[in-house]
């Protein structure tokens, strides 16, 4: 008998190896609070067990800061609830608790709960999760090397992180950092300046040196930044000021009664037609305000979508849009079948060209005939992968180039079909200069091509595969594909941290973008650290003062020439 949808749809989940099918599964699955434990995880027995008013789960439960507090609270030298033969016992478990916590707060996580899921961390917790680690090893004589430690974290924090480092290089090691951070830069003992440009048009060492042999170097675009021979903040507001400003008067969301994790029933109102940047220390709950209530919300509204938002009294004004669009930092795909150009929508029209050719056209092949993903085109023999999985029993699986199309993914038949002497395998292995040039006659490729361009991504393959694009090429893929679609010029666009891994002048290209949006009538918002980009905004809203439980509130709002003046703001000081 057929056991039921439900039923066979939990067997599925539960026996699955593939990614996608678990992905479309849990659609229709929502996380719920177990209400056995109310989400503590442990049995009421291993609950009972107290130290001074706290239970293990409570503890787990608390900020790093916090739970720091609380050890010194109870077993602090003017500690009352723990006997001296008590505290004989648990010393030398404390001796190797409280430096654990406390590394975890010099790399800036100690707003972090200890109970914290590792697949909810950025990508620069975890980094400084791991650096914390290694902190209470004391190793001399190694060599650290981390990529992007910074992300995520407001300048405050990020000094935190600096002082860290240096403290490593100090007990002896080398210390290397893949880094974007100007903060970061200029406190480097050494700089190597990788290019000119990316991908293929990098690989070079434009410059090496000191900070002050670095700075005097002309051919390096990073020197011209960190010398001041181009400020990028000014340059946009200059920009501003020579135009007037789109903003529709009177007209905002105000987001009332927001008290979701650390937010403490706050109302925030937010200006429409400007670009706004929502700015705060890490952990202050900008994610929370901006992602968990205001874009969840707006999904809702406008899509029906089923994830409900965090806990907020009211949202007013969303009749001043007509449409939100949400841009994260999660995958294009989870599978090397897709990529830019698939997601894009630009291979669809370059398979219909090479449809159109006249030798397609007197074999007999339509558009399908140049899909790597259907029957006819595709090779065979690795199903249009390109590669073949060698399953291994004890180890991972291994993957090898396809020994029938040597990675090219067609079938010979495809293959013979050229456009200007290149197959339809070349073009997946162009990067988008190149392609933009090799279809320029062709005005909608063109014009797909050329918003990849203006957000910085002329270097990135069309065939890149999505596993192999990080979070924040994910996020400018995305933001090209709304900018290739005909604005309503009342859409509010939702990003969060979208210079994650970019240069100065990445970042200069990014922005030059938002302010074709807002030049448009249409409204965006930012969660953001960078401070050139807090500075080349038209609206700031900064939460704080702190992170986690001494976060959540509003401290200072306005242009940014405001925040500077507001002596609470840990953001206008920086600025």
């Amino acid at each position: 008998t057929f056991a039921g949808v439900i039923p066979d749809l939990m067997q599925k989940h539960l026996e699955t190896n593939s990614e996608y099918v678990r992905k479309e599964i849990e659609q229709y699955m929502r996380e719920k609070i177990c209400p056995i434990c109310q989400g503590k995880r442990l049995r009421s027995e291993s609950l009972a067990v107290r130290i001074g008013d706290y239970t293990i789960a409570d503890v787990a439960a608390m900020s790093i800061e916090e739970s720091s507090a609380a050890l010194q609270k109870i077993f602090g030298k003017n500690s009352v609830s723990v006997k001296p033969k008590q505290l004989a016992i648990v010393e030398p478990v404390l001796k190797e608790i409280v430096p654990r916590l406390k590394n975890l707060e010099e790399v800036g996580l100690g707003y972090l709960n200890l109970s914290r899921s590792m697949n909810t961390l950025s990508g620069g917790e975890v980094t400084r999760v791991r650096l914390a680690s290694q902190l209470s090893a004391g190793l001399t004589g190694v060599i650290y090397i981390l990529d992007e430690p910074s992300v995520g974290l407001h300048p405050r924090d990020n000094q935190k992180l600096i002082d860290t480092l240096k403290y490593l290089r100090d007990l002896g090691n080398s210390v290397l950092v893949v880094e974007h951070d100007p903060a970061m830069m200029l406190e480097a003992d050494y700089l190597i300046d990788v290019g000119p440009g990316a991908g293929v048009y990098g690989g070079q060492i434009v410059a090496a040196g000191t900070l002050p042999e670095f700075k005097k170097n002309k051919s390096s675009v990073t020197a011209d930044y960190l010398s001041g021979r181009i400020n990028l903040a000014e340059e946009f507001k200059k920009k501003a000021r020579a135009k007037k400003t789109t903003a529709k008067k009177n007209h905002s969301l105000v987001i009332t009664g927001a008290k979701a994790f650390n937010l403490k029933n706050i109302d925030v109102e937010i200006p429409l037609g400007k670009l706004v940047s929502v700015t705060g220390v890490s952990g202050s709950g900008k994610s929370t305000l901006i992602i968990d209530i205001l874009s969840k919300a707006l999904a809702k509204y406008f899509y029906r979508a089923k994830e409900e938002p965090g806990a907020y009294k009211s949202i007013k004004g969303i009749s001043n849009i007509d449409k939100v669009i949400a841009i994260d930092q999660s995958p294009i795909g989870r599978t090397p079948r897709s990529n830019p150009a698939t997601y894009t929508g630009v291979f669809t029209l370059i398979r219909d060209v090479y449809a159109s050719l006249t030798e397609a056209r007197m074999r007999g092949y339509d558009a399908g005939k140049f899909s790597f993903n259907v029957k006819g085109g595709r090779c065979e023999a690795c199903a249009g992968d390109g590669y073949v999985r060698i399953p291994m029993q004890f180890l991972a699986d291994v993957f090898v180039e396809c020994s029938q199309c040597g990675g090219l993914r067609y079938n010979q038949e495809a293959l013979e079909v050229r456009y200007h002497n290149k197959h339809i395998a070349d073009v997946l292995k162009m990067t988008v200069e190149e392609a933009y040039s090799f279809f320029n006659e062709f005005p909608a490729i063109a014009e797909k091509l050329s918003v990849l361009r203006e957000v910085g991504l002329g270097y990135v393959q069309l065939g890149q595969p999505a596993t192999t694009i990080s979070g924040g090429e994910a996020q400018r893929i995305k933001l090209a594909q709304e900018l290739s679609r005909v604005s309503t010029g009342n859409t509010l666009y939702i990003l969060d941290e979208p210079t994650t891994g970019l240069h100065f002048e990445d970042t200069k290209r990014l922005l030059s973008v938002l302010r074709q949006l807002v030049a448009k009538g249409n409204s965006v918002v930012i969660i953001e650290h960078n401070l050139d980009v807090i500075h080349s905004s038209d609206w700031v809203i900064d939460l704080g003062p702190e992170g986690g439980k001494g976060g959540g509130e509003v401290v200072a709002e306005g242009t940014p020439e405001d925040i500077k003046k507001n002596k609470k703001s840990w953001t206008g000081r920086y600025l």
